[in-house]
């Protein structure tokens, strides 16, 4: 995520979402690894969190206990920023914002990029132990999470996105006479723009996991 934005006031009610998809008519099934995409310090820490960052970690903090208590895999993904960035490596804004516990079902991975899986070894450990559905959360929707999504469909996993446990920044105005779009706006969009083959659920909540079938990560 080579971004470092300069998020104006939010212009949306307090919460992650607006309008949020109709709950599924039945629980999805259940999923087999969580994907946290750069929960890190400097966009849910201080004047430069995201707008709606604290519910996003709550809902976060929520599906990482319960993936932990079913076995399935979690991995962390971590972003290093350009130089001069609020995550570049070694910044407090690059460390990790919540706690990891570290082991064969647990890890966390950096990259350089948007897509989690480019030049990391995210892809062979989800081989490795067997994984074949996976939910996604995170920040920003439109980039590091619509981006790790796009290429876990494209490599035929099964993608649950919670939509109350993403988010991104306001978008502001581009050039000329045009307005910004606020971030539940602009996460919603990022949803849409993955296809009707990514499943989203309403509530990170109704999101189950159970534990992969294969050896776990060494």
């Amino acid at each position: 995520m080579n971004a470092n934005p300069q998020p104006e006031p939010a212009k949306t009610p307090p919460g992650p979402v607006n309008n949020p998809p109709e709950p599924a008519k039945s629980p999805p099934e259940p999923v087999e690894a969580l994907i946290v995409v750069d929960v890190q310090s400097a966009f849910f820490a201080g004047e430069g969190a995201a707008p709606h960052a604290a519910a996003v970690q709550e809902r976060t903090e929520d599906l990482v206990d319960r993936a932990r208590a079913a076995g399935a895999l979690i991995v962390h993904l971590q972003n290093d920023g350009a130089p001069g960035m609020s995550d570049e490596p070694g910044t407090q804004g690059w460390e990790l914002h919540l706690p990891v516990t570290p082991g064969p079902r647990e890890v966390v991975i950096r990259k350089t990029l948007d897509d989690g899986f480019h030049e990391t070894p995210l892809g062979e450990l989800l081989t490795e132990t067997g994984v074949r559905s996976l939910a996604v959360c995170g920040v920003m929707s439109e980039m590091c999470v619509l981006g790790t999504a796009r290429t876990a469909l494209e490599r035929e996993y099964r993608v649950v996105l919670p939509h109350d446990a993403h988010g991104t920044y306001d978008v502001p105005p581009a050039p000329g006479e045009t307005e910004g779009v606020p971030a539940a706006m602009a996460s919603r969009v990022a949803e849409w723009a993955l296809g009707d083959e990514v499943e989203i659920v309403a509530y990170a909540k109704d999101v189950p996991f159970q534990a992969p079938p294969g050896p776990a990560a060494t």
